[in-house]
């Protein structure tokens, strides 16, 4: 009779099947960098806001920055004859407080992404954890896998899209009607792109289960 192996102990792999397995740790420096532009989307977030609070004390310069950054369209200053001489100075009105939060929102919502495809991804595709026994833990984590990480992550870009189409929206003067109707029909692509991974998912869930013996 062959010895069993102890079900707590680790079976050495050979060193082919080893070699190809450790090679999972390419994928590192892909999360490090993902890492690094979550740092540049913090930064981004910070300038945004303190830009935000100097033009609420009357900073013409940081509200300057506030409309070209969120893409505010200006109204034109027309002399007698209609041409255009200038336009009119930046004011913080109620569109331009709107488009600078849906823009940090948008941040925040892209750095969620971040978090998801960082911590999601390393655990799924290079190692553990052990964030078991972890006060912190996030809930969606103690149950992700491949396919449930697809369904988040699509989801995620949804809300995504959907920021960025109400910021077009809010702003659809400087657009023109064949930039709104793409972004529109981008967006149905979207949803329709999450509700097929989620019907996918769900139909393999449910195969699976079937072909359990029980």
């Amino acid at each position: 009779m062959s010895p069993t192996t102890p079900p707590n102990s680790t079976r050495r792999l050979r060193p082919l099947p080893a070699a190809i397995f450790a090679t999972r740790w390419l994928q590192l420096p892909l999360y490090l960098g993902l890492i690094l532009a979550q740092a540049v989307y913090v930064f981004h977030f910070w300038v945004e806001l303190v830009h935000l609070i100097e033009a609420v004390f009357g900073s013409e310069k940081a509200l300057a920055a506030l409309v070209q950054s969120i893409g505010y369209q200006l109204a034109p200053i027309k002399d007698a004859a209609g041409a255009v001489i200038g336009y009119e100075a930046p004011k913080l009105n109620e569109t331009v407080i709107m488009l600078v939060v849906l823009a940090l929102i948008d941040v925040v919502m892209i750095s969620n992404l971040l978090i998801m495809v960082i911590v999601g991804g390393y655990e799924t595709f290079v190692s553990r954890m052990g964030l078991e026994d972890h006060p912190d833990q996030p809930e969606w984590l103690s149950h992700v896998n491949a396919s449930v990480l697809k369904v988040k992550l699509a989801t995620a870009i949804i809300g995504i899209s959907s920021i960025h189409l109400l910021k077009t929206f809010i702003n659809a003067a400087n657009y023109t009607d064949k930039v709104l109707l793409w972004q529109t029909v981008i967006h149905i692509a979207f949803l329709l792109s999450a509700m097929a991974i989620a019907m996918t998912d769900r139909l393999m869930s449910s195969s699976s289960s079937s072909n359990t013996p029980h």
